[in-house]
């Protein structure tokens, strides 16, 4: 029997294709831009500005839902330093459980992983010394609070670089025993750390192990035909299925590099885009990728 939520995402889509009534599905939501690591390949932490206040929160979680939108993930900066007086992150998760069908947060694992968001996903880039030198004196840390949560579902997302993208398989094989999957993403040119962006023949190369790696039944949750499209970026993007929000409540339709930085598509590593993307044209492996990632029934 076909559940609510999927006859909702085909419904939505169905009027995106009958209707053009073009509305986004997934909302990245940044509760604040402090961070306590200062990460090589993120942006954000260079750009302090207050937290989003919770009632400014919660209101944009109301447009988010009348937009269209069902599943939000919350990010940072380091979404658990999310403060508002007394109110801490689970506020925020109650309160966005009850309008979303899934809720998920993106944290560098450096604090307790305790929330009841129904996804975590924890930022690893690299076994220990690269992990480090990326993203500053945390494996262990990270680490230890992975195997020390007992939430149901962690999982790891590596950003992949021109330094850490040689140990990538060794890495997948480690976050498999302590994680319930990996999914991936290509670090992205900002202004100023153009350096870290892999050669098109290193991209190519980790897409081919990493499509052996889920072939070995390692938890890759990224379908096969995302990995073999991120090759050469061989997809047809839907950007308005994506929107994000700001710490100032601010919410931007479309690409998430739009108003934060210089859009070019053929440097596009984001995964989630390309799936969501695959997912609307029908493609079934995007279809059941997202389905084991976020559990909608």
């Amino acid at each position: 029997m076909i559940g609510s939520q999927y006859l909702y995402f085909a419904a939505h889509l169905a009027r995106a294709r009958v209707f053009g009534r073009k509305r986004p599905l997934l909302n990245g939501f940044k509760l604040t831009y402090r961070c306590n690591l200062k990460c090589a390949a993120c942006p954000f932490w260079r750009q302090p500005r207050p937290d989003i206040p919770y009632d400014v929160a919660i209101a944009a979680m109301d447009q988010l839902r009348a937009d269209g939108v069902r599943l939000l993930i919350f990010e940072g900066g380091e979404p658990f330093l999310w403060r508002d007086g007394a109110r801490r992150l689970e506020d925020l998760v109650a309160e966005a459980k009850r309008r979303f069908f899934s809720v998920g947060v993106v944290t560098n694992g450096t604090l307790p992983i305790e929330t009841s968001a129904d996804i975590v996903w924890v930022s690893i880039d690299g076994l220990r010394e690269t992990h480090n030198a990326l993203r500053g004196d945390s494996f262990d840390r990270a680490v230890a609070h992975i195997r020390a949560s007992r939430h149901p579902k962690i999982l790891a997302n590596i950003t992949i670089n021109a330094r850490n993208w040689q140990e990538i398989p060794d890495l997948v094989r480690f976050l498999s025993g302590i994680t319930k999957g990996i999914t991936i993403q290509f670090y992205y040119p900002y202004e100023g750390t153009e350096d870290l962006m892999p050669s098109p023949e290193a991209r190519e190369w980790v897409l081919d192990q990493l499509m052996a790696l889920k072939r070995e039944g390692l938890p890759v949750l990224d379908s096969y035909t995302a990995l073999g499209r991120l090759k050469r970026n061989a997809w047809r993007c839907h950007p308005w299925l994506i929107s994000t929000t700001e710490p100032d409540g601010a919410i931007t339709h479309g690409c998430y590099l739009r108003n934060r930085a210089a859009i070019h598509c053929q440097y596009c590593g984001f995964a989630a885009h390309t799936e969501i993307s695959l997912a609307y044209d029908g493609n079934i492996q995007a279809i059941l990728a997202g389905q084991r990632i976020f559990g909608f029934r």
